[in-house]
């Protein structure tokens, strides 16, 4: 399998802060790739140099083979990107929006039958304000998605979901997986990452203290479960430091 996105020796600091040191990776087609690590660990940082909306200090990105800062206007026909954040106009309907994100893409998957997939087609007239913040978390997914992408980033992909449509969106993701989207997704929920992640990356202070899979990151730790392993790799200098 082609690396669909690669990144090499990226580094960004604001000052004297480092907030991504020295960071290399590459996801595969067809795969799910975790970025993981606490608050202020440079998932954020990172992810927004590999997608072009920040100026790198050094190393290289490519995405689909094309330079995310030189292939802007390319690249954006190819990716599809959803933030935890997203500032989308709130006074406009559901389906208002999403035709007006279908509108700036040639290539586009309706966006009705993604809003039947993902549970909220009786949303479609309600006003974006109005819905619920899982309902919203959805429709963030679905405007991701309605370029038909190759590659999507997914920033917290299930906050505000109750346990049910979390599993319904593991279930579509999986889907869209088996279909050869390749996913590049940030979570702060470890049974997510087991459940959808072929290979993770863990950060800490902007550095990689862990990469490979969530098999791999468990047999390297003290412990035999996932969580108590990711939280040993973020928190392994202060627990170093307890006997000092």
């Amino acid at each position: 399998m082609r690396d669909i996105i690669k990144v090499e020796n990226l580094s960004k600091a604001y000052g004297h802060l480092n907030a991504v040191n020295n960071f290399s990776f590459a996801v595969k087609k067809g795969t799910v790739f975790g970025l993981l690590g606490a608050n202020g660990a440079g998932k954020s940082t990172a992810v927004e140099c590999v997608l072009g909306t920040k100026p790198i200090d050094s190393g290289t990105v490519s995405i689909l083979g094309l330079n995310p800062k030189v292939d802007r206007k390319e690249l954006f026909q190819k990716v599809g990107v959803q933030f935890q954040e997203s500032n989308y106009q709130e006074n406009i309907r559901v389906e208002e929006l999403c035709e007006v994100m279908s509108s700036l893409y040639k290539k586009v998957t309706d966006y009705r039958t993604l809003l039947n997939k993902f549970g909220i087609a009786d949303k479609s007239k309600t006003l974006v304000k109005e819905l619920s913040g899982g309902q919203k978390q959805r429709l963030f997914i679905i405007l991701a998605l309605i370029p038909n992408p190759e590659v999507v980033f997914l920033d917290e992909l299930t906050t505000g979901l109750d346990t049910r449509a979390r599993r319904d969106v593991w279930q579509i993701i999986k889907e869209l997986k088996q279909q050869g989207l390749t996913i590049l997704l940030t979570s702060h929920f470890m049974d997510e990452v087991e459940e959808l992640c072929d290979e993770i990356c863990i950060l800490k202070k902007g550095n990689s203290v862990f990469y490979g899979t969530v098999e791999d990151a468990i047999t390297k730790s003290p412990y035999d479960k996932f969580l108590d392993a990711y939280l040993w790799y973020t928190d392994k200098e202060a627990r170093e430091n307890e006997n000092i």
